[in-house]
């Protein structure tokens, strides 16, 4: 037995310093380059422990600490990252999911729209010039189905300088207004209808203040008067008691208001019918399509002296043209380009009068009326004539109506019925 063999017993005595007697030798460690496989077989590697509180990305809290083990103390977490708290946002190396971009992204828009379009009501709303033209008086028609606008033209040059009167021809007479067209438009279930009133109607007028401050006494003369003596609140008086039908909502327009409104649209199409040409208005055109600028349009509704009918000629020239106007005006292209619409609203809005009462929405319904009456979904028509050269006491030219006719049309009108085709 060799000295190695005699240590592992338990009762010999042990080289290595191993206890004697009885038990086990304690096994004494392995000389280097031995191992219990054999000679020259490799010793195993003992498993390394679990790396505990290794070091996190940079940027990212450290890890916690980990408890030590038997006889050690534990080992400390991994260092906080510098630079402080990250801002609100993805997780590092993550982007925003796609529909949350596009949620944020619409509703970003949606607000901007609204502050846009708040904006622009209360802006173009803040440009309306109201006038107490609809007040009571002993008398006026009830209130009848529908709703009836009364649309003035007057030939009001506020606004336009001497160079520009004598641009548009206008003459330089700025003392007072006089309404150069009137126009009832109903709007209701029976249908829109445009229904323009000679300005040399001969009615009767009735009483009202003077500019003196007197009364002036009823009488009879061109409705064209009650518009020059007492504006927009007489010549409602008069249109309401002459035809019996409730005036809901006024609306009048002058020279440099219609000229603007016009160019801001970049013109207007029409389809001239024959060539005209008139030295009073200034006006000079061919027949055919083509677009007229705010001078030539206003030129346009004015002149009669081409017409064999002279004015009535002239109303139908001014239903065709707003119609025109109105239709082209109403148009997307015109209300969603800001290019436009902000010259369009301005240039309408800045000088048009209307009634107390009257809104932005009432104004919507007008042109969208206006623009059915042109497509063929209305009708226009005038009053309805029985003299259209009625020589008065003075010996001046004025216009009768058809008193039968006539109260058919304004019965259509007060109970919102088809109105029936005159001749």
């Amino acid at each position: 037995m060799n000295t190695w063999q005699q240590g592992r017993q338990g009762g010999g005595g042990n080289p290595y310093g191993g206890n004697g007697g009885g038990g086990p030798a304690a096994e004494p460690p392995l000389p280097a380059g031995l191992s219990p496989r054999g000679p020259g077989a490799p010793a195993p590697r003992r498993p390394e422990p679990p790396r505990y509180g290794s070091v996190p990305a940079q940027g990212t809290p450290g890890g916690p600490s980990r408890p030590g083990g038997p006889g050690g103390p534990g080992r400390p977490g991994g260092p906080s990252g510098s630079g402080g708290a990250r801002p609100a946002g993805p997780p590092a190396g993550k982007r925003w999911p796609r529909k949350r971009i596009v949620k944020w992204s619409v509703f970003g828009v949606l607000i901007a729209v609204m502050v846009t379009a708040v904006s622009t009501w209360f802006w173009a709303d803040s440009k309306l010039d109201h006038e107490n033209v609809l007040a009571d008086y002993p008398g006026r028609p009830a209130a009848g189905k529908g709703t009836n606008w009364l649309i003035v033209g007057s030939d009001s040059r506020q606004g336009l300088t001497d160079s520009q009167q004598d641009d548009l021809h206008t003459g330089h007479d700025t003392e007072g207004k006089r309404s150069d067209s009137m126009m009832i438009l109903h709007i209701g279930d029976g249908g829109n209808t445009l229904m323009s009133i000679p300005r040399d109607s001969w009615v009767p007028i009735p009483e009202h203040p003077g500019g003196n401050g007197k009364t002036v006494k009823a009488t009879t003369a061109k409705i064209n008067s009650a518009f020059g003596n007492g504006g927009g609140r007489l010549l409602v008086q008069t249109v309401e008691q002459n035809t019996g039908i409730h005036i809901d909502h006024y609306a009048e327009i002058g020279f440099a208001g219609f000229v603007g409104v016009v160019d801001s649209i970049g013109g207007v199409e029409m389809n001239i019918e024959q060539d005209v040409k008139d030295k009073d208005s200034g006006l000079d055109l061919k027949a055919g399509d083509q677009t007229l600028t705010g001078k030539q349009a206003l030129a346009f509704v004015r002149q009669r002296h081409q017409m064999a009918d002279q004015d009535l000629g002239r109303m139908r020239n001014q239903q065709k043209f707003l119609g025109a106007l109105a239709h082209q005006a109403a148009s997307p292209g015109t209300l969603l380009n800001p290019f436009t619409f902000y010259p369009l609203v301005d240039s309408a809005l800045g000088t048009l009068i209307v009634d107390d009462d009257c809104g932005l929405t009432d104004l919507g319904s007008l042109f969208l009326a206006m623009k059915d009456v042109n497509g063929g979904s209305g009708k226009t028509l005038t009053v309805p004539i029985g003299n259209p050269d009625y020589r008065t006491k003075t010996g001046e030219s004025a216009v009768l109506w058809d008193a039968a006719k006539s109260k058919q049309v304004f019965d259509a009108f007060k109970n919102d019925t088809a109105v029936p085709d005159i001749k």
